[in-house]
């Protein structure tokens, strides 16, 4: 401890979870349940499959205070790491202080937002809401969960996976919108039917975009369902681009984005573990995988394939891209590009007016956009440069040796992960990496040397 106490001499964010009515420490930021983290007895109520345990509550209440500290405090632009100081009343603060859950609760925060966090438990004053307990429509051999959003690999990823485990795949929906039907014919609920907590400020506004904290509220969530239904499997839908591409090419001087990278899921798994007492392994099915090819495959292996064009890939506010009042997809963010790149390279197409920005191939970067559409930002643009670039550097990273060290230290910690083989894993990266070249070539050919992408790109 001495050393995140030397740290913490000049500690960006002190944080106290405190619950209705209480204060918090002097020098220290409030953030009070019931107010700044809020929870939907409804939602909640989803989550409660037999007796109730207060220490899932109270992880849920750990994963939306972390969501709170990550958000709250802008980070520096020319120092990506904070230090975190977080307090937070639990039922049982001996378990949680326990070094084997402590520790690796520290383990994977600071591996997956690269900040240092020292986080300390005390007891409630008083115990938390019991939701009520309801029939709910599980089958008795549940094997494995699946986080479940409205976005392209994970309808893809849950389709492939339901017909190798049928009703063992239980879907754990992310999102604070209910998505699931709270009630089947039988009269049964269903479980999981949204995040049961909504993390926003009572006073001012969250300032801080990078959001590496929402690994661990997903990988959480997901774990807490394993746990209850005792799977031992989380499936994370990720395709290689999502999950390898964003640790071999980081944005700028920022920190590697390991938000659906295995090394920070083992970390979790050594976290639940100790904290629940109960083995979970993340596994990812389609990690050597393009999210093309994972498209193709539900597409022509899938009876609900074509339910892929009502997925949702971008990441911008309403406000943001809206047309004529109607909610669209930006078309030009990282996200949008990646899946404007897949949905090509799985030989398939979307109305133009899927996107805001309706025409890649325009000559310049307005020209793509809808002519409806009159908020062009310099901020967008900057998004679209860097979503562009992004794909383009993956597709030439084996080019240069200079990028040689950066894949063998990937291979090297996939195979400790996954218990495989350097060689093995070696194989497996370059043909990933190949078959990203190719779809990206393939799709700036498609666009035309005009395009304002391909001018973005264009190499010597």
């Amino acid at each position: 401890m001495r050393r995140d106490e030397h740290r913490l001499a000049a500690t960006s964010l002190r944080v106290d979870v405190v619950e209705a009515g209480s204060r918090a420490r002097r020098g220290c930021r409030p953030c009070e349940i019931g107010s700044d983290l809020t929870f939907s007895t409804s939602h909640l109520e989803s989550y409660c499959l037999a007796q109730w345990e207060p220490v899932i509550f109270d992880a849920m209440v750990v994963a939306a205070a972390v969501e709170f500290c990550d958000r709250i405090q802008r980070r520096q632009t020319q120092h990506w790491g904070r230090n975190i100081e977080l307090r937070l009343p639990v039922h049982d603060p001996e378990r949680w202080s326990a070094p084997a859950v402590g520790g690796s609760l520290k383990d994977a925060l600071d591996f997956l937002t690269g900040d240092c966090w020292l986080i300390s438990f005390a007891a409630r004053k008083a115990p938390a809401y019991v939701p009520h307990q309801f029939p709910f429509d599980l089958p008795s051999d549940a094997r494995a969960v699946i986080p479940f959003s409205e976005g392209l690999d994970s309808r893809a990823v849950a389709g492939l996976m339901h017909r190798e485990l049928g009703d063992g795949l239980i879907r754990v929906r992310l999102g604070t919108k209910e998505f699931l039907p709270a009630i089947e014919p039988s009269g049964k609920k269903q479980p999981f039917t949204s995040v049961p907590y909504r993390v926003k400020p009572k006073t001012g506004e969250f300032v801080e975009s990078s959001a590496r904290s929402r690994g661990f509220k997903f990988a959480t969530t997901s774990g807490i369902a394993a746990y209850m239904v005792r799977a031992e499997r989380v499936i994370v839908t990720e395709s290689g681009q999502g999950s390898i591409g964003p640790v071999l090419v980081p944005v700028g001087q920022g920190y590697e984005d390991y938000r659906s990278y295995p090394l920070f899921t083992d970390r979790m798994e050594t976290f639940l573990h100790a904290l629940f007492g109960h083995r979970v392994r993340f596994d990812f099915p389609r990690l050597w995988s393009t999210k093309g090819e994972t498209l193709a495959a539900f597409v022509k292996e899938c009876t609900d394939g074509a339910s892929w064009k009502t997925t949702w890939s971008c990441w911008q506010q309403n406000r943001h891209s809206s047309v004529a009042g109607h909610k669209r997809q930006c078309g030009i963010c990282a996200a949008c590009m990646l899946r404007r790149l897949s949905v090509h390279a799985a030989g398939l197409t979307e109305a133009p007016d899927t996107y805001v920005w309706e025409n890649l191939a325009a000559s310049t970067f307005e020209g793509g956009a809808c002519p409806d559409f009159e908020r062009i930002t310099m901020a967008q643009r900057e998004y679209a440069i860097a979503g562009a670039l992004h794909l383009d550097h993956l597709a030439t990273l084996q080019k240069s040796p200079m990028n040689k060290g950066t894949i063998d230290l990937a291979i090297a910690q996939l195979s400790r992960s996954r218990g495989v083989p350097q060689d093995t894993i070696r194989t497996s990266m370059n043909r990933l990496l190949n078959q990203h070249e190719s779809e990206w070539m393939n799709f700036l050919d498609a666009l035309g040397p005009a395009s304002f992408i391909a001018n973005w790109v264009a190499r010597p």
